[in-house]
């Protein structure tokens, strides 16, 4: 478990093969209802391996565990070594080769924030050859809520062009605590978006996670006046 209601879990794939994914991409769990009907969930993968740098077949995903829900029972129930249907991957929320921006703006709330940890490497890469800046906007109530935010601040401090900004509604962190930095901000990620001050000539943004702050934040990014190609969007709604 990596925050009260979200676990980490991690697959491989039974032949040995490593999963040809794009950091940003999604695979679909298959499994049936309790009376039999079929259904399918959308996971964003953790880690975003290509096939010439992957030491193994492991398929990481992160699953918001819902009460009562068909999917959550499905994972809680999964014993070490049982397995799972799959396919994919799926999706284009992905970094593109042929980006010009100066800016990323990423912006993530639950387990929206997944893809992002898959693109950290190629984040990395960008920054590296073409001097990319990166913004990284993670919305959650608490501080027990940041998906990855060891990793993320970690990934900052090792990355001078990377800024990482957790928005926290609910609850900020003691001051002792490592997630206590100045980047910290209280309140929803939307209500900080103007304090990056976007801009259509630099940025690209990318919104993923919970539909509403999707929307909100989609609608102020044009209103200040990036164009619709320049924000790309995934919502994440959570099924039972």
């Amino acid at each position: 478990m990596i925050a009260p209601t979200v676990a980490h879990l991690s697959f491989l794939r039974d032949d040995g093969q490593p999963l040809p994914c794009i950091p940003g991409q999604f695979i679909q769990i298959h499994f049936e209802y309790a009376d039999g009907s079929a259904a399918k969930r959308s996971y964003s993968i953790a880690i975003g391996r290509q096939p010439d740098d992957a030491p193994d077949a492991q398929v990481d995903i992160a699953v918001s565990y819902v009460a009562g829900g068909a999917a959550t029972a499905l994972f809680e129930g999964l014993a070490i070594g049982a397995t799972v249907d799959a396919s994919g991957p799926f999706g284009r929320f992905c970094l593109y080769p042929n980006d010009a921006n100066r800016r990323y703006v990423l912006i993530g709330t639950g387990t929206g924030i997944t893809p992002y940890r898959a693109m950290l490497p190629q984040l990395a890469q960008q920054m590296a050859q073409r001097g990319v800046q990166v913004v990284l906007l993670q919305g959650a109530r608490t501080p027990a809520e940041l998906l990855y935010g060891d990793e993320f601040r970690a990934f900052a401090e090792a990355h001078p062009q990377f800024r990482y900004m957790p928005c926290l509604s609910r609850e900020l962190p003691a001051a002792d605590s490592p997630h206590a930095h100045p980047d910290v901000r209280h309140g929803y990620v939307q209500n900080v978006l103007a304090e990056l001050v976007p801009d259509a000539a630099t940025d690209i943004a990318y919104l993923c996670g919970n539909p509403d702050m999707v929307d909100a934040n989609f609608e102020a990014l044009k209103a200040i006046g990036l164009p619709i190609p320049m924000i790309r969007r995934e919502k994440y709604v959570s099924n039972k």
